[in-house]
């Protein structure tokens, strides 16, 4: 089994609006013939609490316009590890440091990748936002 065509769906708008904040390394892993509660892993971060909580502002935003609400959301107010569970997908927007701790691409590296599709110009986003810190 494979990522349903509406988890992949949203989880690239969930991924341009993570973008559009500023999110370092988005990455989408298909996790769902290994896990029964989900089918897209998506993961992101942020060099600081506050940018974190501005992504997860972001995805939360975007996806309500498709009348999508998170069924459940953790770690909000310390800004260090958000979870947004939307039930095919779950979302995670680490703190750089907290991403490089737990590294959940690791854990699930037999995974497969999903193509989000957030070309060139979300890299060039993310060069010059670190080029101003």
């Amino acid at each position: 089994m494979t990522a349903t065509e509406s988890a992949i769906a949203t989880a690239r708008h969930a991924a341009r609006a993570a973008a559009e904040k500023l999110a370092e390394d988005i990455v989408a892993m298909d996790v769902s013939e290994r896990l029964a509660l989900a089918d897209i892993f998506l993961i992101a971060s942020a060099p600081s609490e506050r940018q974190v909580n501005a992504i997860v502002d972001g995805v939360e935003d975007e996806l309500s316009k498709f009348d999508l609400k998170p069924i459940r959301r953790e770690g909000r107010s310390g800004g260090r590890w958000v979870l947004l569970d939307y039930g095919d997908i779950v979302i995670h927007v680490q703190h750089e440091e907290d991403r490089v701790f737990y590294a959940l691409e690791r854990l699930w590296k037999d995974c497969p990748v999903v193509d989000l599709q957030l070309g060139d110009d979300t890299s060039a986003k993310a060069a010059v936002a670190s080029e101003t810190e």
